[in-house]
């Protein structure tokens, strides 16, 4: 995109050419933020451990979002919950008028990961759930960064409003889509992400777009041996078409990502199972690429049924876009990632960090603490989704990346719920604190830049117009997990 590269090169060249007293001005505000988010350092690392021994699923983080919501009300701000009939989302608001700048906090944590904090496999509780992606870190930081912004509005030193977003369920169901059609996001100029990683970069990378549904196939129930001609096979059905998904793997993009999970072939081996049900995940590099690959995929549970004699039924649970990237906002944020400079480690944390990277077999080259460049934008997206794509499709979104687990340990691991509740995990969450707060100073202080943000924003969007994908009525807050 030559405009975009362009408006990119015009706004480092902003950054870097503004008045000597607009840079003094904005170089005092950042020292402040970083003296605030050093000050608050301890509340928010007991906060993020907080979170991390509840270690709740997709909406169930009643405990996790309670702890966030009073630290955010004992510092000043509104909160509203209960957004998009979650029980666990709410927005924490301070200031008023423009320019609105949001920050999204993650905190749900994901089946069968309980790990304590050492380097080597060992569950809290077997089977429990545990923050194999970091989301703990993930919703204190954003929450310190904007208690960060806050003192500065309420010290008069800028204005405007600093939104917090609760947003739970992103790791199943995706609650900000339901965030999104409660209108949540509504007035925000730009909003603010970051992700725990094993790197520090400013992400100019989009992510996979998904859809996520249920297949279920109804037959008749008999004696496996007694009258098996008696019985129709939901079973038979649901192995079809397991078959006919493997198939098609073949004559499919290499872009494309087909996953599934058996929840239920049948109870008992001696019955002919009349009732089987499977979760169906569909990806590609954009809504575009997804969608054909979802309605044949779909097409192909009635071919399964029509094999096995029985019923079927397809059932939408939810799907997200791509992350819509914004390289202006990510040159911004790059600044201050070379400001911060990078992240110290120490020798006790070094040895943590390779002994986690011997029990999962990776090298053991420790913690990756500098500053990456800020790349240019691949075409084919790394695997990984998130329903941060949808807010980017709603209001333009800068991302950032911090390290809280060693360098290449697998993610979704007990290795990163191991490294997310010790100092490791908390030097990410304060980096990224600092990083998101300054990266905002930036908006609050430069009209002409959130100018160019929303347009590059437009640019890239084009005449699309965003529309969800989830299915009517309230978000499933009963699904059996």
């Amino acid at each position: 995109m030559i405009k975009a590269r362009l408006r990119y090169i015009a706004t480092a060249l902003l950054i870097t050419t503004s008045s000597a007293g607009i840079a003094a001005d904005k170089d005092a505000l950042k020292a402040q933020i970083i003296s605030s988010v050093d000050r608050q350092a301890g509340s928010l690392t007991a906060l993020s451990d907080e979170i991390w021994g509840h270690a709740e699923i997709a909406f169930k983080e009643t405990q996790s979002a309670a702890a966030l919501i009073k630290h955010a009300e004992e510092h000043g701000f509104r909160v509203e919950t209960g957004i998009g009939e979650i029980p666990t989302a709410f927005v924490a608001e301070f200031g008023s008028g423009k320019p609105v700048i949001g920050i999204m906090g993650e905190f749900d944590a994901l089946p069968g990961l309980s790990q304590a904090s050492v380097p080597t496999r060992s569950p809290l509780v077997e089977g429990a759930p545990g923050h194999g992606c970091g989301h703990n870190v993930f919703g204190a930081a954003s929450l310190g960064a904007a208690i960060a912004v806050k003192e500065q509005i309420e010290a008069g030193e800028i204005s405007g409003t600093i939104r917090y977003y609760g947003t739970p369920a992103e790791e199943k169901f995706f609650g900000k889509l339901w965030m999104i059609r409660a209108g949540a996001f509504d007035g925000v100029d730009v909003m603010m992400d970051w992700h725990p990683g094993d790197n520090i970069e400013a992400s100019a990378q989009s992510t996979q777009s998904l859809v996520d549904f249920l297949v279920e196939f109804d037959g008749q129930s008999a004696h496996a041996a007694g009258d098996p001609w008696n019985g129709r096979s939901a079973s038979d059905a649901l192995e079809l078409y397991a078959h006919g998904i493997n198939a098609y793997r073949e004559h499919i993009e290499p872009t494309v990502r087909i996953h599934y999970h058996i929840m239920d072939a049948g109870k008992v081996v001696n019955v002919v199972p009349d009732y089987s049900k499977i979760w169906v995940r569909v990806r590609d590099r954009s809504r575009e690429g997804m969608t054909p690959v979802y309605e044949r995929v779909k097409e192909m549970a009635e071919g399964a049924a029509i094999l096995a004699d029985v019923g079927y039924k397809v059932t939408l649970i939810s799907g997200v876009h791509e992350i819509l990237v914004n390289r202006t906002g990510g040159a911004t944020l790059q600044a201050n990632l070379e400001t911060l400079g990078s992240i110290s480690y120490t020798a006790e944390e070094e040895r943590y960090a390779k002994a986690i990277q011997e029990a999962t077999e990776k090298p053991q080259v420790g913690m990756d603490a500098e500053v990456k460049p800020f790349r240019e934008t691949e075409k084919n997206p790394p695997g990984g989704s998130t329903d941060v794509g949808d807010v980017s499709f709603v209001v333009p979104t800068i991302s950032l990346s911090a390290p809280i687990a060693p360098k290449d340990v697998p993610w979704h691991s007990w290795a990163v719920v191991a490294t997310g509740g010790m100092s490791i995990g908390h030097k990410g969450l304060v980096y990224a604190s600092k990083a998101l707060a300054m990266t905002m100073i930036d908006l609050y202080e430069d009209p002409d830049l959130i100018e160019a943000i929303k347009e590059e924003f437009k640019e890239r969007k084009g005449d699309y117009e965003y529309e969800g994908i989830l299915p009517p009525g309230p978000p499933p807050l009963d699904f059996k997990q």
